[in-house]
């Protein structure tokens, strides 16, 4: 997913009750130049049945990049069913013009021992390598920080990749409230192919506690440093897009959604984006 500078990108997930086209639309009012789509949204694309060549020609006409789709659930639980699900979203993205795919682990405290997730990682990587290639896709991992995930530190998802010798195949998600969550202190920039953002402002929550309902935009009240992360994201050399995926109900009814999104990107910019010296 190359890129010449960071930029701001939007997750149907920030207006879930939007429908794509004004979901794109909306990222073409604040100057976005990336969108991800998803394919967990009840009566909207991708499971309402709109064609892949219909969102193509709706991104194109905006001149919007589909970052990728998100995502194909449970993906280190490999088999048949799995299998299946997995073809028909990269050939979905690779028709509809998507980049990638984005991977999540099974998360529902199954497939967490030792020698058990990483093996059974290394034979998911290792079944999706050649169907993401054959469709030219990238595959996004996304370790989830809650304790009960089967993936939760990026270090053992890139030690599988390299043990695979499958860098060019799959990258990191590095999203910063599962960061928060996971304990995990290394970053793993060179690695990193896309970055969620959202924050979390409720101070009575133990990080331990914290779930997607409380994931909120970043603003100046944020717990779990957006700024700091991004920061160093950015100093280490990522190049990408910064793409915002707030779950929180207060977000998705908000009165005004543009704006709340222009003040987080204001806050953004203005204390992590800066040149550096």
């Amino acid at each position: 997913m190359p890129a010449t500078a960071p930029f701001f990108a939007l997750n149907h997930m920030s207006a879930p009750n939007q429908t794509i086209s004004d979901f794109f639309d909306l990222a073409v009012s604040l100057g976005m130049r990336g969108v991800e789509i998803r394919n967990d949204l009840q009566g909207n694309a991708i499971l309402d049945g709109t064609p892949a060549a219909a969102m193509r020609r709706e991104a194109e006409a905006r001149g919007l990049r589909i970052l990728s789709i998100n995502a194909l659930q449970r993906f280190n639980e490999w088999n048949d069913t799995r299998e299946e699900e997995a073809r028909s979203l990269i050939a979905y993205a690779r028709d509809c013009g998507a980049e990638a795919l984005v991977l999540v682990p099974v998360n529902d405290g199954t497939g967490q021992a030792d020698g058990e997730r990483q093996n059974n990682l290394r034979i998911a990587l290792k079944a999706l390598r050649p169907l993401l290639e054959d469709a030219g896709i990238v595959g996004l991992v996304e370790p989830l920080g809650f304790e009960i995930c089967s993936l939760r530190l990026k270090s053992e998802a890139v030690e599988a990749i390299a043990s695979l010798d499958a860098a060019g195949t799959f990258r990191l998600v590095h999203d910063t409230f599962h960061h928060t969550l996971s304990g995990e202190d290394e970053l793993f920039v060179a690695e990193t192919g896309l970055v969620h953002i959202s924050g979390v402002v409720d101070e009575a929550l133990a990080v331990r506690d914290m779930r997607d309902g409380h994931r909120v935009l970043v603003d100046r009240s944020d717990r779990l440093d957006n700024v700091g992360q991004i920061s160093a994201l950015l100093s280490g050399g990522f190049s990408g897009p910064l793409s915002f995926e707030p779950f929180a109900e207060s977000v998705h009814r908000t009165a005004d959604l543009k704006r709340d999104l222009e003040e987080s990107m204001t806050h953004i910019r203005e204390n992590a984006l800066q040149p550096r010296a």
